[in-house]
């Protein structure tokens, strides 16, 4: 394997834990009890499908690494994970719009690793496919109760998919050395996904009577190279505090 399948896996690793470790911030205070209970459960989704990559990470690493030392160990300019999933949790509204629009993203991506000639991914990927339906089914019911709710909601989730749109050309945009996987038919062409997902948040927009402008985007990137916004460090602080305070901590 080489170490540019290596960072892949990392990449898909560090979305999952980081985004799983925002909404993990939403516990005991989400807007009604159930809704912080599916907040939780969908955390707990990514953190198990993270700590699956890792698992496989570390075992093509084969350095003696162990899940928790690529998770918890690690700086932040070794973290590969989109500028996305590291954005505030904001109020409700804008925490179900970064939702939305990664797990449109998050479906697309895992519904063609499925069928990976690498059988190891290819288990993970269908394995976490199953829950991110349901991420994507909650995401998007959300998106249209708000828009099309009372006008407070609509205008708030509308400023929320208007703050985040920046954020969300870096999931089709490939780094350097995702380029030369897709070229090498080792990975799939993220590319490719843009038409379908654009579709698909359409659809969903157009029926919160919401809407979107894909074209004012300034096109964020550099997480997937380690380079991250300011919020990076505190996610990691607190995140990877109890490993560095008690070293060789287990999860």
């Amino acid at each position: 394997m080489n170490n540019n399948y290596l960072n892949y896996i990392l990449q898909l690793a560090d979305t999952s834990l980081i985004l799983g470790q925002r909404l993990c911030e939403w516990c005991g205070k989400g807007p009604v009890l159930e809704q912080d209970i599916a907040m939780s459960n969908i955390a707990l989704d990514l953190l198990g499908e993270s700590s699956n990559y890792y698992q496989y990470a570390a075992e093509i690493q084969n350095e003696g690494k162990s899940e928790d030392d690529l998770a918890f160990l690690r700086n932040e300019r070794e973290f590969k994970n989109l500028l996305l999933v590291e954005r505030d949790n904001g109020h409700f509204g804008d925490t179900i719009a970064r939702q939305f629009f990664f797990d449109a993203y998050h479906h697309l991506l895992l519904t063609e690793l499925k069928h990976h000639s690498d059988l190891k991914l290819a288990s993970i990927a269908e394995k976490s496919l199953k829950e991110v339906t349901y991420h994507l089914k909650w995401s998007s019911e959300w998106m249209i109760r708000l828009g099309d709710g009372t006008e407070e909601s609509h205008n708030r989730i509308q400023k929320s998919v208007e703050s985040i749109i920046d954020f969300t050309d870096e999931m089709f945009i490939p780094t350097n050395w995702e380029s030369e996987l897709i070229e090498q038919n080792i990975i799939p062409d993220i590319r490719t996904f843009r038409t379908q997902w654009e579709t698909k948040v359409l659809e969903i927009l157009n029926e919160a009577t919401l809407s979107v402008d894909f074209s004012k985007s300034r096109q964020l990137t550099g997480g997937k190279d380690g380079k991250h916004t300011e919020k990076m460090g505190y996610i990691l602080a607190e995140m990877q505090m109890m490993q560095r305070t008690y070293p060789n901590m287990e999860w």
